[in-house]
């Protein structure tokens, strides 16, 4: 028979005096009163504490060890028990990767939504990229200039982990001689061995070709041969180094520019595929501010450059450097920076270029200062001088994706007109208004209705916990502690377990007075799926 309450005796933890306590299971309860008065020490320090170490003790001597032991909490007996979730108030750690959307899973469900219905566009010109044929490929190809030296590549591995070596005897049974193999042209008939814990890229050379109008029927058969063998539809011309994918799928015939299959992998910005290049899916970069490395805009400026400073050896060389940049450059040896005009202070802060400039101990380009302190940055093995660069550096938004941590082709996929990064930009109220608006043919709703069904819900869990004024790409690291407490509880609501006991930290914390009715419906709901709800609140 099942037990109708969780029975407590003889709780002494911290505050507590040897009490007894009897909480109905299934039901919303609330232990409120006074700091100090030992509600944390009963919800969390007794109740949750021996639900974990019970829940722990359960499993495997191999699976304990990497959990650690518990302490049995100060009580003498607990009896109907269930495991038990901590839902306390604390940020949800310190991960740039972590954003709103992915802590909840709305941006699985949002990369699922782009991946399956997702419509691609150029990202150069803008119009919609479609699939190019044989032909379209070949003049693509004569396009590229006559004279110019190419190699036919037919990708067979896209980053995929193994030895592959079935795949290599293959290819030499197929008669192809050579291959680039992870950015390195090898001979097929030597021995090539792969690590089978790396991910590797291998791409065969079904020939070497210069690009001229007797080419005729070879071209065309070349690229018959490098699509049929391609793992994915594709191939790739290399032209000294550059490399040009077209596609049997997707392309743009006006810009030569081609897509992969589209797939959920291509919009999460954890993985190589998503990524945005230049940050790393991070949406910032670190770099060097003005403001920070020119400490002053009206002291003479030989004197205001922080990496200048000091009456070194090193000082005296940039006090060369600098008497020749003005007499290249036409500005006073007293110049401040206020008093340089755009083009002066870009030599000043960027170098040169190619050309060269002359001090008596040197005649060679003038790197800038920037470049200069980056340099310096990247080589140094002293921590000294890592800190003190990292003083001129601030977070900027990343000038390539714009802060949305997407590459441009992942970018381009458009779902009722609107890409996924400028979707994430929106508030979880906004996303839903989007969503309740969304046309979509009758194919494309039959695909999206499951994973719309699960969207709609969780962004309807964080509206009833009264986050809908939040971002979905806003940073985890920067909610407050009511914020991300809140989170977690519509993020248990969207699991849907069962028979737990859930134990909360005064959740009304920072939430304005007319969502506590929201608040409460949603404590409640979580009772009514089967639960044990506690929640620790100093007003009752």
């Amino acid at each position: 028979m099942e037990q109708k309450n969780i029975i407590i005796k003889g709780a002494r933890v911290h505050n507590l005096k040897n009490i007894d306590v009897v909480i109905p299971r299934n039901s919303l309860t609330v232990i409120s009163g006074l700091s100090g008065s030992g509600k944390s020490s009963l919800a969390f320090d007794t109740l949750y504490s021996e639900g974990q170490r019970r829940y722990v003790e359960s499993l495997s001597a191999y699976a304990r060890q990497f959990l650690g032991l518990m302490e049995k909490p100060d009580v003498d007996s607990i009896e109907g028990l269930s495991p038990a979730i901590s839902i306390e108030q604390k940020t949800s750690g310190h991960n740039p990767r972590s954003t709103v959307a992915t802590i909840t899973e709305i941006h699985d469900y949002l990369r699922l939504l782009y991946g399956s219905i997702g419509k691609p566009f150029c990202y150069i010109c803008g119009k919609v990229v479609k699939s190019q044929t044989v032909q379209e490929i070949c003049d693509a190809i004569l396009n590229l200039g006559e004279g110019a030296k190419i190699m036919l590549l037919s990708p067979i591995l896209i980053g995929k982990k193994g030895e592959h070596q079935d795949v290599l005897n293959g290819l030499r049974e197929s008669g192809f001689v050579r291959a680039v193999v992870n950015g390195e042209i090898k001979m097929l008939e030597d021995e090539i061995v792969f690590s089978k814990q790396k991910k590797h890229n291998l791409d065969v050379v079904v020939d070497r070709l210069v690009v001229g109008p007797t080419l005729g029927h070879r071209l065309t058969d070349s690229v018959e041969t490098a699509l049929k063998h391609s793992c994915n539809g594709t191939l790739v011309v290399d032209m000294d180094g550059k490399r040009i994918l077209f596609s049997e799928k997707l392309a743009c015939g006006d810009c030569g520019i081609s897509y992969n299959d589209i797939l959920p992998r291509n919009f999460s910005f954890n993985t190589p595929y998503g990524a945005c290049p230049e940050c790393d899916g991070l949406g910032y970069v670190v770099d060097f501010d003005v403001d920070l490395v020119i400490s002053s805009k009206e002291n003479q400026l030989v004197n205001s450059i922080v990496s200048w400073n000091g009456i070194s050896y090193a000082a005296s060389y940039n006090r060369q450097i600098f008497y020749a940049l003005c007499e290249m450059y036409g500005f006073s040896r007293r110049a401040s920076w206020n008093d340089l005009n755009e083009a002066q202070r870009n030599v000043v802060l960027y170098g040169t270029g190619n050309k060269n400039l002359e001090t008596k101990w040197s005649n060679k380009p003038f790197e800038g200062v920037i470049p200069n302190l980056r340099r310096r940055y990247k080589e140094t093995e002293s921590e000294a001088v890592r800190n003190w660069i990292e003083d001129f550096m601030i977070q900027k938004t990343c000038p390539e994706c714009k802060g949305y941590r997407l590459n441009k082709e992942s970018l381009s996929v458009l779902v009722g007109g609107i890409n996924i990064g400028d979707l994430a930009n929106k508030s979880v109220e906004d996303v839903r208004k989007f969503f309740s608006k969304l046309k979509l043919n009758k194919k494309e709703g039959f695909i999206a209705k499951q994973i719309l069904r699960e969207i709609n819900s969780r962004l309807g869990f964080l509206v009833n916990v009264g986050l809908g004024y939040l971002t979905l790409d806003r940073m985890a690291q920067t909610l407050s502690g009511g914020e991300a407490q809140r989170i977690r509880l519509a993020t248990q609501i969207g699991s849907r377990l069962t028979g737990v006991t859930y134990i909360l930290d005064e959740p009304s914390i920072g939430l304005h007075p007319r969502d506590n009715r929201k608040l409460l419906d949603t404590l409640l709901s979580l009772r009514d799926l089967g639960n044990t709800v506690i929640v620790v609140e100093h007003d009752a």
